[in-house]
């Protein structure tokens, strides 16, 4: 920029200096956001190398998203301290969803990984795995509620934790080991759902870490108690006590048409 200072630029030579479009200029002008240096009496709008700086600025605000009004705000009083506090509560901004797309990214993953697994299950099976300790968020007194009642619940409680929906809903139910002993297959204790992200602070129960005995049940949760038979059959020919709770998670309700195809997974913690 060292020649002439005083030489002006048409609306279209200096949006193309600038790589935007002349239509963008004139909308600056029309919001008073940023006028041309010399209107003629034709209309015709002129601009400064002066100019530039500013229209720079404008256009990097832009990018950074900063709307309309803020910007003007920060044109009319600008100086070092303004544009620092403006670019430091952008940084903020940028680091907060920066935080809040890779827990997304996160989700996805899981969620991923989860449907991969759901298709190579082996329903039949009845095996022995290995779990790190889990916070679940816990409802308490629900013998005698109808499913709606069910539902509720768990939905008013799943809506105190914003990344729910990133991960999908999984709740499920937890039956006492002693119970399922005395074939006792409907005496639920709590409901609880599994969120990963949450900071959990009330109403918690920890699923210890250690071997599960793992197995799943198809269909309708009248299936259930034939399932619960089974893994008691097969516990005791492999000398395995079952301690704590069975818990009963719902693992692919986002991908079913009908509660013949629900798959329920059942984890019971074995004694050591």
């Amino acid at each position: 920029m060292s020649q002439n200072s005083n030489q002006l630029f048409s609306i279209g030579q200096f949006a193309s200096m600038h790589h935007i479009n002349k239509k963008t200029l004139m909308w600056y002008d029309e919001i008073g956001l940023f006028k041309p240096a010399v209107v003629r009496e034709n209309g015709y709008r002129y601009y400064t190398y002066q100019q530039c700086y500013t229209l720079e600025t404008i256009l990097m605000l832009r990018e950074l998203n900063i709307s309309i009004p803020e910007i003007q705000s920060f044109i009319e009083h600008r100086s070092a301290a303004s544009l620092q506090t403006v670019l430091s509560e952008k940084a903020e901004e940028i680091d907060h969803t920066i935080k809040h797309f890779t827990q997304i990214k996160k989700a996805l993953i899981q969620q991923k990984q989860g449907l991969e697994n759901l298709q190579t299950i082996d329903l039949s099976s009845i095996s022995l795995i290995e779990k790190s300790e889990q916070k679940l968020v816990i409802l308490r007194n629900i013998k005698g509620i109808s499913p709606e009642e069910e539902t509720e619940l768990l939905l008013n409680e799943a809506h105190r934790h914003k990344e729910y929906r990133m991960y999908g809903i999984l709740y499920g139910s937890m039956i006492p080991t002693s119970s399922l002993y005395r074939h006792d297959f409907d005496d639920y204790q709590a409901f609880f759902l599994k969120v990963p992200e949450a900071e959990i602070t009330k109403n918690i129960h920890i699923q210890p870490a250690g071997t599960y005995l793992c197995a799943y049940c198809r269909g309708s949760w009248d299936k259930l108690p034939q399932r619960y038979r089974e893994i008691l059959e097969y516990a005791a020919n492999h000398q395995i006590e079952l301690v704590d709770y069975a818990y009963e998670t719902g693992i692919n309700e986002m991908v079913i048409g009908s509660v013949e195809e629900y798959i329920t997974q059942i984890e019971i913690p074995i004694k050591k």
